[in-house]
């Protein structure tokens, strides 16, 4: 059974927890991980890119010049696309990229992604994470006592303001709760760190 070391917030440690089996204890799948960063990042994706077509451009359809005789190219109005300013032939036009994945997908992508990190040691329980105040510096201090460095992803149960104010200033930290964790930024982390009652909804969810 994996385990989980829990810290207070002065960053001492105080025992160990017994991640869920179930949750942190499986063999990663990789095609699923794959498919649901694959998905993650389709769906931020913005598909604003647009041109306009012949029918669209602003200019006045009669026709240059007359059809024959005058020793030029034959042209039927300026907007052709043949032209310099004309409309795009098959222009490209806003789309949504968007799709989904399952719910047994999307569950066991998760899953993968919690156990891969859990087999890392890379999950920090803390035992009751709060903040009187928002303070970035106190917060700084607490994430590097506990020994992460770069890139860490601090989940509470619900959201809490202090946290997430004190945290968005700290390179490379971000914040979620337990409700919201996605494959993708559990990987996109090193290091989760994970309030103990977040934690126990997290196993209950998704256990």
């Amino acid at each position: 059974m994996p385990n989980a070391v829990i810290y207070n917030m002065a960053g001492e440690k105080v025992g160990e927890y017994a991640l869920s089996e179930a949750v942190f204890g499986i063999e990663p799948n990789e095609a699923v991980l794959h498919a649901s960063v694959k998905n993650y990042l389709a769906n931020q994706r913005q598909g604003t890119q647009s041109a306009l077509t012949k029918g669209e451009v602003s200019y006045t359809t009669k026709k240059p010049w007359r059809q024959k005789g005058t020793g030029r190219a034959r042209a039927g109005y300026a907007g052709s696309p043949v032209w310099r300013h004309g409309g795009v032939a098959f222009a490209p036009k806003p789309r949504d990229y968007r799709y989904a994945l399952n719910r047994k997908t999307r569950r066991l992508a998760l899953k993968s992604a919690l156990s891969a990190k859990a087999a890392e040691n890379a999950v920090l329980v803390v035992d009751g994470l709060k903040l009187e105040q928002v303070k970035t510096k106190p917060f700084a201090e607490f994430l590097k006592k506990i020994g992460v460095e770069g890139k860490a992803m601090v989940i509470t149960e619900n959201v809490d303001s202090n946290v997430v104010l004190s945290a968005r200033n700290i390179p490379g930290v971000t914040t979620t709760t337990a409700t919201i964790i996605s494959a993708y930024e559990i990987l996109n982390n090193r290091v989760l760190v994970v309030d103990k009652a977040a934690l126990q909804k997290i196993e209950e969810v998704f256990a």
